[in-house]
Parts: structure tokens; sequence; C-alpha cells
């Protein structure tokens, strides 16, 4: 578990499943010396997917922001998100009626695609709620914090539906030293108010893990003990690797950092079977 080189870690496998903020890139833009390193895993033919807790964008949009941002060769089908396992859970499962969301007009315009309504928390009326057939939190933005947390505590209050969360993270980088609240925080903060448990996409459950997985044994690619998880989060990316059987390496490029890595594995059970200072070495 002490630390070692990630590349020498990695050739070792046949797949690699990457986080994507805080391993690929975080609040300062791509980690540098990503694009070195996902070349050389593609040198030797080691297959790469991308595994995200973003429920804000499409696989075609988040290709297209890692090309922006100068990480190239990363193809649409080669992401997986929280945000696709969103929405083909509300395309299976919601028939008719409304769905309420928490978070920005983008995000819902993607996941929301089912062919029902969808409503903003601040334009639904407490009183007449009965339309309302589903509610997701989908970012931590795009409301107003003051009011709208209060009025989805009392829409879920009076009425019983399926809750869905987007994006389980609890919280996000955005400087060297701090965080914000995101998703999955929120999210938890209604869960206990309520004491009510909802629908949680992303890791560390393991949807996107059994989807990625499928589509790369479906063409016989690997086995478990051939793929590994990289992650920066004890939390989401470890614990979701662990729990699925995959060998993981925590990076420590984003969430978690060098001088407390230690001491919040211990805290917390969660431990990865390597470490790493970053992608790049």
């Amino acid at each position: 578990m002490f630390e070692q080189s990630f590349l020498a870690i990695a050739e070792r496998y046949k797949v690699v499943f990457f986080d994507s903020y805080g391993v690929l890139k975080n609040y300062k833009g791509l980690i540098e010396g990503a694009q070195a390193t996902i070349d050389r895993l593609r040198g030797q033919n080691i297959a790469i997917r991308v595994l995200t807790n973003d429920a804000s964008r499409s696989q075609e949009q988040q290709a297209d922001s890692f090309s922006r941002l100068g990480l190239h060769g990363i193809e649409a089908g080669e992401i997986v998100t929280s945000g696709m396992m969103a929405k083909h859970f509300l395309e299976q499962k919601i028939r008719d009626g409304k769905i309420a969301y928490l978070g920005t007009e983008n995000s819902a315009q993607y996941i929301l695609q089912s062919g029902l309504e969808h409503i903003a928390v601040r334009d639904i009326d407490l009183d007449n709620l009965e339309e309302i057939s589903a509610f997701v939190f989908l970012d931590d933005e795009g409301f107003d914090w003051n009011s709208d947390i209060s009025k989805t505590v009392n829409i879920l209050r009076r009425k019983v539906m399926p809750v869905i969360v987007a994006n389980s993270d609890r919280v996000y980088p955005v400087s060297r030293n701090d965080v914000s609240v995101a998703t999955g925080g929120i999210a938890e903060l209604v869960e206990n108010m309520l004491s009510k448990k909802f629908i949680h996409f992303g890791k560390p459950d393991s949807q996107m893990f059994i989807y990625a997985f499928d589509q790369l044994n479906h063409r016989g690619l690997a086995r478990k003990e051939e793929v590994l998880m990289v992650g920066d989060t004890l939390h989401t990316d470890i614990l979701g690797g662990n729990r699925f059987g995959l060998d993981t390496v925590l990076v420590l490029t984003g969430n978690t950092r060098k001088e407390s890595v230690h001491n919040l594995i211990e805290s917390s059970g969660i431990i990865p079977d390597f470490i790493c200072n970053s992608i790049a070495e």
C-alpha cells in the first residue's frame, strides 16, 4: 500500500478504470503528465474507461471537455457517468407525471430525456404535488440554497415518490486546501432529516462498475482480477472498487492529501491496494 510508481502498477493489468476529477484533472486543469500516461497505456493495448460521478454532462460533452483541457483520445464510449445510470433508470421506471429536480437546467436537459416533463424545485407549488412522480438531485448549482433545499424537504415530506441521487459525491475540491459541498452531500442531509434512503447512482455503488465491466467482458477483454480502479477519494472510488472486487490505486492529486492519507485510511477502514502521488509517476 506504500507509495509506488503508477505506471509500474498499471502495466500489470489489461484494463484501467480512471476516476475523472482528481485523477485526470483537478481545479487547476489537466493533471500534468496525464496525456503521456494514457498514451503509454494505449501503446501497451491496455483498455481504458473513465468512471465519473459527474451527472451534469453527456458522454460526448465529457469527451469534448477532456479534449479542450488538452487530454486527447478519450472517446465518448469509454466514459461511464452516474448521469447515464440515473437517466437509464428514469427512462425505464418513470412512466407518467412530472420529474422534479434540484440542479441546473443543463443537467436536467441531459438526464431527464425520458419524454416526461421536468420541473425545477423553485417552480413547484407545494399545495399541488399530484403530478410530481419522481424527484432527482442533479447538481449543487442552479437553485437558491436558502429556500430550495427547505422546499425540497417539504416536497418529500408531503409526497412519497422515487428519489434519485444522480451524483453520490459529498464534496469536491475547489483548491488545494478547500472543498465545496456536492450533490451527494445535499442529498444525504435531506435523507438524514427525513429518515429516508434515496436511490443513489455513482461510486461507491456498483452500477457504473457493472456497466463498464459487462461492456468489456462481452468482448472478452478482461476478468475482474485484470482490472485496476484508480481514484482520489476513499469513500467513492476506492470503496466502490473494493466492493466490486477490483484492485485499487489511491492517487493524491484530488480529495486525499499526502499528509493525511494514512490517518484517513486508518479511521475509515477503506484500504486501497496501492497509493501513488499521481498517475504521471
